[in-house]
């Protein structure tokens, strides 16, 4: 389907791809939906134009969707490139995987579902339709933090299909675990929590006020769910955005009416975690399993039980990032259907290989990289140790900017990467 909006002329592709890249014999297929972008300006130009994936953040998180007359990075991408958002498998208007999918599921048949959900599936996907959308030349792909593990995968598994990979705050360690990851998330959501309460002092007050009410009093939320003190600790998930602070702020800002917590409060910590797009995001403990590597048994919630810091009583009370807990599957009304499954998975230490590390060192496609010096997500001695090893990389370390970069200034973080490709820079 082709669809004109002003700026941009959209056209929709789904491809019908193995669930099981591994077994493609066996006669399950799921579909993978990307939506093909181009600027009106370049129209009649589209053959001669070079392709460009982008590849989202996540896990779990569907491409961006164009709006008439938008800028952006999607509006200097399309000045020469012809631009595919790929709604990465289990996502957007591929196959979706949210509790009605796996409605009368065994817990045992999810968890095997969800482990074809990774990175390694995703790069094969992406081969399909690079076969059959671009004729199998080469194309260049954009990535947003997880869409860097992605990127590292398809290095790995087929290099002989890049021309160059942009990537924004998402060079995985290659080989760090997910303890090792929270071992250095941690500190640093501390940190944040410094600032935000420096910034609003009176908020720490407000914050043990809800919390307290909520340990005395049953408060629901819109869709049934229990409001519990640590669901209401995630909404720090956003400090590491440009806007995090402002945002919870504001919310607290109205969290009352009269001694009872409103309806927009409550409506709002609904919306920011409920989870309704599906289990991938809180299950992305299962993106650091590697072969030889133990299971992650719940590693942030084992990290949190030994920071007296992060305690449910400590004073001010710390909100959590992007962390994710195994109480979350029982109290959280879109994820519960995942909770045996989610167990299944934080003990599953079978894991196939998802990045070659041979393969890394001698890489020759030219890799471009921002990163985040203060990244709350990603940490970046981690990606800047990755940006040492893998060949040909070149990585910009800048602390203009937090983890949404691409959303502040899009425009001008990839052309200063398409610049260092070039060589301008």
């Amino acid at each position: 389907m082709v669809t004109r909006i002003p700026g941009y002329v959209l056209t929709d592709h789904t491809v019908e791809v193995p669930l099981d890249h591994a077994s493609p014999d066996d006669g399950r297929t799921i579909e993978v939906f990307a939506r093909e972008v181009v600027s009106v300006d370049k129209e009649k130009d589209v053959a001669d134009l070079p392709w460009l994936v982008f590849l989202q953040g996540g896990p779990g998180g569907k491409s961006p969707r164009p709006f008439a007359g938008a800028g952006g990075w999607l509006g200097h991408a399309t000045k020469t490139h012809r631009v595919l958002l790929l709604d990465q498998r289990g996502t957007g208007r591929s196959t979706p995987l949210t509790r009605l999918t796996v409605e009368g599921w065994s817990d045992a048949d999810i968890a095997a579902y969800l482990r074809l959900f990774r990175a390694d599936s995703i790069v094969r996907d992406a081969e399909v339709l690079r076969e059959r959308l671009a004729g199998g030349k080469k194309w260049e792909t954009f990535a947003q933090s997880y869409g860097g593990w992605v990127t590292m995968t398809y290095l790995s598994l087929a290099p002989e299909g890049l021309d160059a990979c942009y990537v924004l705050g998402g060079l995985p360690g290659l080989t760090a675990s997910a303890d090792d990851v929270y071992a250095r998330t941690y500190p640093r959501v501390a940190d944040k929590n410094a600032a935000y309460y420096a910034r609003y002092p009176d908020d720490a007050a407000l914050v043990r006020r809800i919390a307290d009410h909520l340990s005395s009093h049953e408060v629901l939320l819109p869709d049934g769910d229990r409001l519990t003190t640590r669901r209401l600790r995630r909404l720090g998930d956003g400090f590491g955005m440009s806007n995090g602070y402002e945002q919870l702020h504001w919310m607290l800002d109205e969290a009352w009416h009269g001694d009872r917590l409103s309806d927009l409060f409550l409506y709002d910590v609904m919306s920011q975690t409920g989870h309704v797009e599906g289990p991938l995001f809180p299950l992305q403990e299962y993106i650091y399993g590697q072969p030889g590597s133990r299971a992650s048994a719940w590693a942030a919630e084992r990290a949190m039980a030994a920071l007296p810091e992060f305690a449910d009583k400590a004073d001010p009370l710390l909100f959590t990032g992007e962390m994710f807990y195994s109480w979350m599957f029982e109290e959280v009304r879109a994820l519960a259907p995942f909770r045996g499954a989610a167990d299944d998975l934080a003990t599953y230490d079978q894991w196939g290989p998802l990045y070659d590390l041979d393969r890394l060192a001698a890489n020759e496609v030219p890799v471009l990289a921002a990163v985040y010096f203060d990244d709350m997500y990603v940490d970046s001695g981690l990606q800047l140790e990755t940006a040492r090893y893998v060949g040909n990389t070149r990585a910009w370390v800048t602390n203009e900017y937090e983890h949404d970069g691409i959303r502040a200034d899009g425009p001008r973080i990839l052309g200063r990467l398409m610049d260092m490709k070039a060589g301008r820079v």
